[in-house]
Formats: structure tokens, sequence, C-alpha cells
């Protein structure tokens, strides 16, 4: 028997005859031990498993590395990753349309398809599954968490990654936000190092920057970068700036209209005003990710508001062969008061949600996983790898061998391709337990992450999600697609004039599509949530 199996099983007699709340387990008895011991014969027939990830960009391959090939062993479950090859969203509707959901679904906890997967009742009850063949699960699933999914019905329909209570921020002060400012250090220093927290110093840096770097090897310099636009906007020019300026997602218990914000549109006039002077390069408006991170790779941003861990394998690569081109983050946009950013982290809602679809051949083996995957030895094997492969233990603790800590750092593709370790696995990956295994050293990461932890703040507001089944719901999505093409016109209006003509009709347009019962609901769900939270 596996040693987590084992750990398991033990933990079961111990706990037998308790009912265990949060996630809505009951102890378990001589059927459910038996049960165990059944699943235990049944891993070691192996089996593959279809999951799908619903975001173009993620290719990381199972087999051939170590995790994996680990993972494998030790639970008899194989993985065939399905990941959509263009429009995300298109592919997860045609799914659910055709009825034909792979065994495993991974998306965004904000996705619609999320509730709809549910509600057409496409996919399993967790908890459901556990009571039936591995009520393990329930000894590694945190109640808290579990509560926060649990549907009106009582059951929980998935599992996220990446959740932060509001007690894990009170106990932790190296939680860090993924929205950073970031400058390419070499042409940021070249330039006298300015402060670009207000609009007179961003612009005139940016302009300084293309004068002095005109082009990188051989291709023009992109002054400004951001994330795509898509059918939502792009978070670098909406959310991520409004976070960065510190507009406040409610004010006299109201939720606040973050978009018409005089500091906003401040910052929005003045991204206008360089693209009039032809620093908004179109790539920015039509790249793909994959467009995106080559360019990031080749060191053509000068600066972007951008996900930090979005660059991970193109800052290393950086860090490899030109480390002079590395992004450093500094302080970015800030409002007229100069206030701090404030940079949401995760919250309850954390990042990505998984589920057991009812077209999953094998659901009991599929829990199984999530269980192993759950559980401290599986968060160890994701995020550190095998011992004696990729680490050792020396006094009691984990440490990486030192090849394996510079491929890490230098060849991030390479280490996914032999190794597997370091969350590239990420769909449980718990980050208040593998803080335990974090190691103290400087990498190409480090300064990013560590500049965030003075502005990160646990912010419930940021935990907003609408039921496209409501009118609230329905009206959220048909302003979210009209601000996707409001946008760019904004940032590409021929003047200030047409600016503000444009904004005017958007707010227009954003009332008649039902603006105020999305505020009167973000109202509901932030007043709701806080109270909830105890905050």
């Amino acid at each position: 028997m596996a040693d987590w199996k084992r750990n398991t099983l033990f933990v079961f007699l111990l706990v037998a005859g308790l009912y265990l709340t949060g996630c809505g387990a009951a102890g378990p008895n001589a059927d459910s031990i038996e049960r165990t011991e059944t699943e235990e014969t049944a891993a070691e027939d192996e089996i593959t498993l279809d999951w799908y990830v619903n975001y173009s960009w993620y290719t990381t391959a199972w087999g051939g590395n170590a995790v994996s090939e680990k993972i494998t062993e030790e639970t008899g479950i194989r993985i065939q990753f399905i990941s959509p090859a263009g429009n995300e969203s298109n592919k997860l509707n045609a799914l659910i349309a055709s009825d034909s959901l792979p065994d495993i679904i991974t998306l965004g906890w904000w996705e619609t398809q999320l509730d709809e997967m549910i509600e057409k009742d496409m996919v399993y009850a967790l908890n459901e599954l556990a009571k039936q063949y591995d009520t393990g699960f329930f000894e590694v699933a945190d109640p808290i968490v579990c509560d926060w999914y649990q549907k009106e019905d009582g059951n929980l329909y998935c599992y996220p990654n990446s959740t932060y209570t509001p007690k894990d921020y009170e106990t932790h002060d190296d939680i860090g936000s993924n929205q950073t400012f970031l400058v390419r250090k070499d042409i940021y220093e070249a330039i006298g190092s300015p402060d670009m927290t207000t609009p007179e110093g961003f612009a005139d840096a940016v302009r300084k920057a293309a004068a002095a770097f005109p082009e990188v090897d051989g291709e023009p310099l992109i002054p400004i970068g951001a994330h795509i636009f898509d059918q939502t906007g792009c978070v670098s020019f909406d959310q991520y700036l409004q976070n960065f300026l510190a507009v406040p997602y409610e004010k006299d218990g109201e939720y606040y209209d973050r978009y018409t914000d005089p500091d906003y549109i401040r910052w929005l006039k003045m991204f206008r005003q360089l693209g009039e002077e032809g620093y908004l390069r179109e790539d920015i408006f039509i790249d793909q990710r994959t467009q995106m991170e080559e360019k990031i790779t080749q060191g053509r941003y000068f600066c972007m508001i951008y996900q930090r861990t979005d660059i991970e394998a193109q800052q290393k690569t950086l860090y490899k062969n030109t480390p002079e081109r590395i992004y450093i983050a500094v302080d970015g946009p800030k409002n007229a008061d100069g206030d701090d950013h404030m940079l949401p982290g995760a919250g309850l809602n954390g990042w990505t949600v998984t589920l057991i679809s009812k077209n999953c051949k094998r659901p009991d083996r599929a829990l199984e996983l999530f269980t192993y995957l759950m559980s401290e030895h599986g968060q160890m094997t994701t995020y550190l790898g095998v011992e004696g492969v990729t680490y050792d233990m020396v006094d009691g603790k984990p440490v990486l061998k030192e090849e394996v800590r510079e491929l890490l750092d230098q060849d991030r593709t390479q280490y996914d391709r032999l190794y597997g370790g370091d969350n590239a696995y990420w769909m449980f990956q718990n980050n208040v337990m593998q803080k335990q295994w974090v190691p103290k050293y400087e990498g190409p990461l480090t300064q990013m992450e560590e500049w965030t932890y003075r502005y990160t703040h646990y912010l419930a507001q940021y935990e907003i999600k609408m039921d496209s089944n409501t009118e609230a719901g329905y009206a959220y999505s048909q302003i979210q697609s009209l601000w996707s093409e409001t946008l760019p016109r904004l940032l590409l209006a021929p003047s200030e004039e047409e600016f503000d003509r444009i904004l005017e009709e958007f707010v227009r347009e954003r009332g008649r599509l039902g603006y105020e019962k999305v505020k009167e609901e973000s109202t509901r769900q932030i007043i709701a949530t806080k109270n909830k939270l105890g905050l």
C-alpha cells in the first residue's frame, strides 16, 4: 500500500464515528474502509483520464518527467491533457452543448460555464463521490474552502487552487499579489530610473526609453506592453490599472463605479496621448499570448502592467541568455494623492476550479487523484518533485539539488520536460501549505514577488461573481462586451474631445443595458461576503 494511502487510512481509523462538518462528510465505517482497500487494488490497474484545461497556453504534457511518472506510479492514473487551440470560451461552450465534456475539467472560478455545468447536472458532487468512494477527500479538503464553494443544495461540485483566507493574511507577511508594474531593468536604469508614478513622469519615461532604445535585436521596441485584449476588455488597462491607482470597489457601503473614477480617466487620457504620439503599438491590440511570450523572451517591451507569474518562463530565459534584460517590478501608476497601490491577493475563490464530469469513465479514480494531489504528500510532490531526483532531505528539510535549481532558474521548458515540479501541474496547488518548503534564495523571480508584499491586501470585494442566468448577470456580460469594444476606441481616440465623447456614449449605453442592476447585485454580494467573513 502506497505511503500516502496508508497514512490516510490510519487517519480514517482514528476518526471513525466522527461527523465531519464543512464538506458535509460522515466518518468512515467498515464499509468505507473496505472500499479504500478495494481502491488500492484498483490503483494497480493503470488507467488514463482526459483532463480539459481551459487555457490555450497550457501545453505541459503528462509523462516522461519525474513528477508525473511518480504520480502515475503511486495512483495508477495517467493524464491526457486537452487544451483549446483557439478561443477558450467557444471551445468549452461547444463541449457543453455537445455533452462531450472530458473526465476532468479545470477553468477559472469566474467563468459562466461553471454554473452552467452544475445547473445542467453535467458534473458530480464531490462530497457525494467522497462518501461513496474515498472519504479521505474530506481529510485533505479545507472546511472553510468547502463552505465557501458549497451550493444551496448542500453539495460541493468543484475544488479550487491557490486559495487564501483572511486569516492567512493576518498570519503571513509574505503573501504576494500577482499584479506588477514591470520595466526592463537595463533600459530603466539607462534613462535614470525615473519616477513613473505620475502621468507626466510615466509619459516622459516612455518617450526617453523609445528614443534611447528604438530597436531590440533589429526589431522595434514596444514601449508599453499589456495583457491581451479580449471579450471583456484588457486587464492591464482596466482592472489592474485601477488597482494600482487604489480605486476603491465600494464607497459609503455601495459598489463604486471604478470605470468613471477621475484618477482612472486621467491615466487613460495619458495613455491616449501616448497612443496619439505612436507609443501604443498595434501589436498590443492584436497579439495573443503566444506572440507576447515570444516578445517578452526577446525583451522587446519597455514596461507593462502584467501578472508576474505569466512571465516566469520568459524571465528565466532572459536571465540565462541576456541577464541585463530581465524585468523588475517598480512603483507604477498612482492616484493624485500618491496613495499606495491596493493590489489584491488571492482569496477564497482562488484562481481556477476543477470538476469531475458525469462523462468520466472512472469517477472513483478521478476523486482518488484529487485526494492525492490535495494531500501534503501530493503537494510536496507537485512542488518539490521526487526525493533523490530533484531534492534531498538535509537535516530534516528538503533542499533542491543544485543542478535542478539552476535549470529551474534558466530553462523552465526543459525543467518541466525533465522534472515537472514547481507546480507545473498547478490545478490543486496549495500556496499556504507549500510555504513550509519554499527555499530562501535570490533568483530571477524573487524581486518581482517580494516587491508586491507591501501592497497586497485581502479584498473581499474582489470575490464578486455574476450569475449569467440572472438579470444582473446578463446585464454584466453585455456591459463587459460593450467595454471590450470601448476601451481600444478610448486608447486610440484621435483627440481628448473624441475620448470624452466615446466615454459618454459608453456610460449612456451601459445604463440602457442595466448597469443599475449590476450595481445593486454587486453591492449585495460585497455586503454578504464581508458579513460571511466577519470583515
